[in-house]
C-alpha cells in the first residue's frame, strides 16, 4: 500500500468513537463538557508557511508560480523525505481515512489520509466529504497525504528549512507532512492540491465562505482566516454553504470540504451561537483551547495561542445545506480586516475594481495564525489566499473575471471587518452587528436605492445610509478624533496598496490598474 509495510495494526475508515478512544488512551487528549476532544498541538498552534515546498518536476514545473509561497524541492529531496516518513509510519499502528474534496462529483477529488496520530485521522474524517459505503467499495484515491508530525527534517541533507516540511508532490498528488502537529496543514495541503487540479478543468478556486438564501440568492465572503469567513457565513436566515473552500464552475458553487475550521478565542454565544455551540459537542476538535481539571472549557484564554480552533461536521450548524452545492453568487464579498481603521465598512466596487482588490488581497494577519504573528500586521495576500495558490495570481484573477462578466447581475462589495475610530491599538474592532446589518441589507438589496458617495482617496462607492447602521460609521473619517491624521493614514495605505499592485499592472491591463487609489 502506496510503499508501506507497517509492522503494526491498521485501522481501515476508523470511528469517530474509535479514534477518540485511541486518542484519550495515548494520552493525546482530553475530554470536555458536552463531548468535544480537545488537543494541544505542541511548538507550532498555526501554519508554517516558510516551510512549504512544491516538488520541481517536468509535468507541473511550467505552471508553478516558483518563489516565497511555493519554495521548489527536488525530486531527489522529496523522495529521501518520503523513506524517512514511510519508515517512521511502518513502525507505528496506523489509522487510514478515505474521503473526498469536492461535493461536485464532477471535479472531487478522491483523498487518502495515512497517520499515525488518531487525533489527526479523526481531523480528516471530519474536514473532508465522507464516502458512503457503497463509494469505499471501489474507493481508488486520486491524491495521498502521509503524515507523521512526530518525522523532522535534516535541513542539509533533506534541502528543508528546518525540521518541519509541508511538501507537495504534483505529479504524483502526493503530500508529505513532517515536524508539526498543527493539523490545519493536512486541509490546506489538499486546498493546494484543489488549487492546481480545478483550473485545469475550468472551475475556479476559491478561498471563501459561502450561503444561499431560500430563494436561492448565493453570497461568497473572501477572505484570510480571520476576516470573519466562518462567522458571517454561519447567518441563521441563510443556508450554509461552507465556510472556507469553494469551487464555481459552470452550474454555480460547490464547498471543498465537509466541514469547518472556525477561530474560537472569545467566542460568544450570544454573537455565535451555532459555532459556539460546536464547543460543546461530540465529535468536535478543539485545539489548543484552555480546560481545567474538571472539563470546563475557557474560550476566552488565549495563553496558549490566539489561533485557537474548533473543527467539526458541516452538519453541526443547523442551517447548513446537504448537498453542499448551490447556484451561481448574486453578491461577491471581499473581507479585510484593516489595521489602519481607514476603510469603510463597506464599500460597492466596479469590475475594474473587483479584479484590482482581488489581485491586491489587502488585509491584516491576525494573531496567531501563522508562527511568529501576534499582533495584527497590515499584509497583502494576492486572491485573499497567496499561501495556497500553487499557480500565477493572474491564472485565479482572469477567472474571477470571467465569472463576473458570465454573471453581471453579480455585486462585489468590500467589507472592512477590521479596525474604525482609529489604527490598531487607538481604535476598536468593527462592531460585528453592524457588519451583520449591513451584509443583510446588501444581500437582501436593501442598499440599491439608498445614495452613494464616492471615495475621494479609494474611489469606490460608500453607502451614506443604511439600515440599522449609525450614519456616522459609514464614514471612516468621522469616526477619527483628529481628521487630519486619518487624511494622512489614508493617503498613506493608498501608496502601499498602489506600489504592492505595481507587481500585477503589466498582467491585469490598464483599466484594472487605474482602477485602484488615487494617490
Amino acid at each position: 500500500m502506496h510503499g508501506l509495510n507497517p509492522e503494526g495494526r491498521v485501522y481501515l475508515q476508523p470511528t469517530t468513537a474509535l479514534l477518540y478512544a485511541h486518542a484519550l488512551a495515548r494520552g493525546e487528549g482530553r475530554l470536555a463538557e458536552g463531548g468535544p476532544l480537545c488537543v494541544d498541538t505542541g511548538k507550532y498552534t498555526g501554519r508554517s508557511p516558510q516551510d512549504k515546498f512544491v516538488v520541481q518536476e517536468p509535468g507541473s514545473e511550467s505552471r508553478i508560480w516558483w518563489g516565497k509561497v511555493n519554495q521548489p524541492l527536488s525530486e531527489l529531496h522529496f523522495d529521501g523525505l518520503r523513506e524517512k516518513v514511510v519508515a517512521y509510519l511502518d513502525a507505528h499502528d496506523l489509522y487510514v481515512v478515505d474521503a473526498f474534496a469536492g461535493a461536485d462529483e464532477a471535479h472531487r477529488v478522491s483523498v487518502r489520509v495515512i497517520t499515525d496520530r488518531p487525533y489527526h485521522a479523526l481531523f480528516a474524517k471530519t474536514m473532508f466529504i465522507e464516502p458512503t459505503a457503497e463509494e469505499l467499495e471501489d474507493f481508488e484515491p486520486d491524491a495521498l497525504v502521509l503524515h507523521a508530525p512526530a518525522v523532522e527534517a535534516e535541513p542539509d541533507e533533506d534541502g528543508t528549512r528546518s525540521g518541519t516540511f509541508i511538501v507537495l508532490h504534483p505529479g504524483r498528488t502526493e503530500v508529505l507532512v513532517g515536524g508539526t502537529f498543527y493539523a490545519g496543514e493536512i486541509k490546506k495541503s489538499i486546498f493546494t492540491v484543489m488549487n492546481d487540479r480545478l483550473p485545469l478543468e475550468g472551475v475556479f478556486p476559491m478561498h471563501c465562505s459561502a450561503n444561499v438564501d431560500a430563494r436561492g440568492r448565493v453570497a461568497i465572503f473572501f477572505g484570510l482566516s480571520g476576516t470573519g469567513k466562518t462567522t458571517l457565513s454561519a447567518d441563521p436566515d441563510r443556508s450554509l454553504i461552507g465556510d472556507d473552500e469553494h469551487g464555481w464552475g459552470d452550474n454555480g458553487i460547490f464547498n471543498i470540504e465537509g466541514g469547518c475550521y472556525a477561530k474560537v478565542i472569545r467566542l460568544s454565544p450570544e454573537a455565535e451561537p451555532e459555532i459556539y455551540r460546536t464547543t460543546r459537542t461530540f465529535g468536535t476538535i478543539l485545539e489548543n483551547v484552555v480546560v481545567d481539571e474538571n472539563g470546563m472549557l475557557d474560550l476566552d484564554d488565549a495563553s496558549k495561542t490566539e489561533n485557537t480552533r474548533a473543527a467539526y461536521k458541516l452538519e453541526q450548524i443547523a442551517n447548513a445545506l446537504p448537498s453542499k452545492q448551490a447556484g451561481h453568487p448574486s453578491a461577491v464579498i471581499m473581507l479585510t480586516a484593516d489595521a489602519f481603521g481607514i476603510l469603510p465598512p463597506i464599500a460597492r466596487l466596479t469590475r475594474a475594481q473587483a479584479m484590482f482588490y482581488f489581485l491586491s488581497g489587502y488585509t491584516a494577519k491576525v494573531a496567531g495564525t501563522e508562527i511568529g504573528v501576534t499582533e495584527p500586521q497590515a499584509t497583502f495576500s494576492t486572491c485573499f489566499g497567496a499561501p495556497f495558490l500553487p499557480q500565477e495570481p493572474a491564472v485565479y484573477a482572469r477567472m474571477l473575471g470571467e465569472k463576473l462578466d458570465a454573471h453581471p447581475h453579480a455585486t462585489v462589495w468590500l467589507v472592512n471587518t477590521g479596525w474604525t475610530g482609529g489604527p490598531f491599538g487607538e481604535g476598536h474592532r468593527m462592531p460585528i452587528s453592524a457588519t451583520r446589518a449591513l451584509l443583510r441589507a446588501a444581500l437582501d438589496e436593501g442598499l440599491r436605492s439608498v445614495e452613494y458617495r464616492t471615495d475621494p482617496v479609494f474611489g469606490f462607492e460608500v453607502p451614506v445610509s443604511a439600515p440599522g447602521v449609525d450614519r456616522g460609521l459609514l464614514d471612516p473619517r468621522s469616526t477619527w478624533r483628529d481628521p487630519d491624521a486619518y487624511d494622512r493614514k489614508a493617503r498613506e495605505l493608498a501608496r502601499m496598496v498602489r506600489d504592492n499592485f505595481e507587481q500585477f499592472a503589466d498582467s491585469a491591463g490598464d483599466a484594472v490598474a487605474s482602477a485602484g487609489p488615487r494617490v
